[in-house]
């Protein structure tokens, strides 16, 4: 299994592990539909009232999906099939708060879990970034995400500078991404604690907030998900183009902010 789940009836906490660390903890074809089906299941569960999401391993919270997933494209600019559009929890209608604890690289499509989590705990380590214009890809879905989250400067700056840089974890709690930086190899923990207060409160009120926040967010979200298909067909370089910056790139360490 790509994922571990473990939960606890005592607390009313379970917790979702990305456990691929051998590669980064990328989402493949199989993960992303592993991810919906652990949503949807725990929407039955009711012993489940808040979830924390964290990835295994020290190097990262989420690469986004995995170079090597094939995903057939039809011909027409304005359907392009994404697999990661599903993987969180309020595309499969989960309105239980979802907590993310950050270790490590959170970057590229990492950004659809984070972009659906309710808030973000983070490890000094974590480190987000968007690498998609420096392999000549358009960052659609990602930017829209991550502009309800960041000042629109930041989330600019972010995506146009690539791989080049990377936004540490305490420039990420000043600009709101992040709600707060433990100490190091806290933030599991920090997560599970919030999570934890947030399952004893009455559900029915944790989850209409839930849901009145997501409602607000999709105002916005909505017309800029609509353009996305056409900005990347026409925007991303073709394949082997991609595949030959990402091969060539640079070895010397990005700048980190």
């Amino acid at each position: 299994m790509n994922l571990r789940v473990c939960a606890d009836p005592d607390t009313g906490v379970a917790v979702v592990t990305l456990n691929r660390p051998e590669r980064l903890n990328a989402i493949d074809l199989a993960t992303a539909r592993e991810l919906a089906d652990v949503w949807r299941a725990f929407r039955f569960d009711d012993s489940v009232r808040a979830l924390v999401l964290t990835g295994a391993g020290e190097r990262a919270f989420c690469t986004g999906i995995d170079r090597d997933a094939v995903v057939p494209q039809p011909n027409s600019p304005y359907s392009q099939d994404d697999p990661l559009l599903r993987i969180g929890p309020k595309s499969n209608d989960l309105w239980k708060p979802v907590v993310a604890a950050v270790r490590g690289m959170a970057c590229g499509g990492a950004f659809y879990l984070l972009g659906e989590c309710d808030f973000v705990v983070a490890d000094p380590t974590a480190a987000f970034f968007d690498p998609h214009t420096t392999y000549g890809m358009v960052s659609a879905y990602e930017s829209a995400l991550m502009a309800q989250r960041m000042p629109a400067g930041e989330v600019a700056r972010m995506m146009l500078m690539g791989a080049a840089e990377r936004i540490s974890a305490r420039r990420a709690h000043e600009v709101g991404l992040v709600s707060e930086v433990t100490e190091e190899g806290g933030h599991l923990a920090a997560a599970v604690k919030c999570a934890g207060v947030i399952a004893g409160h009455p559900t029915e009120a944790v989850q209409g907030t839930v849901r009145a926040l997501w409602a607000a967010q999709e105002a916005a979200r909505a017309p800029a998900f609509a353009q996305a298909p056409q900005l990347i067909a026409l925007g991303n370089a073709p394949a082997e183009r991609q595949a030959e910056l990402f091969a060539g790139r640079r070895t010397g360490s990005p700048r980190v902010r």
